[in-house]
C-alpha cells in the first residue's frame, strides 16, 4: 500500500516580493501570486486527489483552492501546517534584521537549527509540529493520495525530516519557490520516501518569483547600511534614537 504526499508551498505573498519576515502573518497573494495559482492548477488538474489540507493562513489556503480546482474536495485547515511564528521578526524587512536582532539573524543564517526570534517559535519545534502533522495526515489517508499547501520554513523542516535527517541539518535543505511541489510517498511503514522535491517546472520565468531574487546569496551589512537605518530611527523618534535598538 503506497500513500503519497504532495506537500506544496503557497503563491506568492506581499510579504514574497516585498522582502518582510512573514510568519504567522496573515499576508494576501500578491499578483503575481494568483498567475502562479493558474499553473499549479493545470499542473494538479489530472492528478487525482483524495484530501486536500492548507494552513489556515490565506496565502496557503488560496493555495489550496488551484490545487483543488479540478477535485472540488472540502479544504481542510490545520494550525500544525502554519509557518514559523516569527514573534519579533514579524513584518520586518529582511535587509533590517541583522541590524535590530544581530545575534538572531546570524542564527537564522548560519546555524538555523538553534533559531528562535524574540517571543517567536523555535527551529525544532517547527520541525516536529511539521514531523507530527504530516503523520497524522498521511496515517488518516492510507493508500490514498494528499495535498498540502503550507509554508517555506515550514516545508524545509518537514523535508529535513524526510530525508532522514535531524534539524542539525536543516541548512542543507535548500528553499523552495512559491507554489513548488515536493512528492513524497508512505509505505506501510508510513515512513516517508521522496520521488521529488521543490519542483517548479510548471511556472514559466515571468511567473517565477526567485528568477527576479537573489536573497539566498549571503549580502554583509555595509557601514552606508547602517548609517541609513540609524537616521530612519532617529527620524521616526522624532530626532531621538529609538530606544532598545542595537545598531
Amino acid at each position: 500500500m503506497t500513500t503519497t504526499l504532495y506537500l506544496v508551498r503557497h503563491a506568492e505573498a506581499e510579504g514574497n516580493w516585498r522582502r518582510t519576515f512573514q510568519g504567522h502573518s496573515n499576508s494576501d497573494v500578491s499578483e503575481k501570486g494568483y498567475r502562479q495559482l493558474e499553473y499549479l492548477a493545470r499542473r494538479f488538474a489530472d492528478i487525482p486527489l483524495d484530501a486536500v489540507y492548507a494552513s489556515p493562513l490565506k496565502r496557503a489556503y488560496e493555495t489550496a483552492k488551484a490545487i483543488d480546482r479540478a477535485a472540488g474536495l472540502p479544504i481542510v485547515t490545520d494550525d500544525g501546517l502554519m509557518e514559523i511564528n516569527g514573534g519579533a521578526f514579524e513584518g520586518v524587512p529582511f535587509a533590517e534584521l541583522p541590524l535590530r536582532f544581530p545575534v538572531e539573524e546570524a542564527r537564522w543564517d548560519n546555524e538555523p537549527w538553534a533559531f528562535e526570534a524574540p517571543g517567536g517559535e523555535s527551529m525544532r519545534s517547527v520541525y516536529e509540529r511539521m514531523r507530527d502533522t504530516i503523520g497524522r495526515i498521511v496515517r488518516a489517508h492510507a493508500g490514498g493520495t494528499v495535498a498540502v499547501a503550507s509554508h517555506g520554513c515550514a516545508i524545509r523542516n518537514y523535508l529535513c525530516f524526510a530525508q532522514g535527517w535531524p534539524i542539525e541539518r536543516i541548512g542543507e535543505v535548500g528553499w523552495c519557490d512559491n507554489t513548488a511541489v515536493s512528492r513524497i510517498e508512505f509505505g506501510d511503514d508510513f515512513l516517508p520516501r521522496p520521488v521529488y522535491l521543490n519542483d517548479s517546472s510548471h511556472l514559466p520565468e515571468a511567473a517565477s518569483t526567485f528568477a527576479l531574487q537573489d536573497w539566498w546569496r549571503s549580502v554583509p551589512v555595509t557601514e552606508e547600511d547602517r548609517a541609513a537605518y540609524a537616521a530612519r530611527e532617529n527620524a521616526d523618534a522624532g530626532g531621538q534614537a529609538a530606544k532598545g535598538v542595537k545598531i
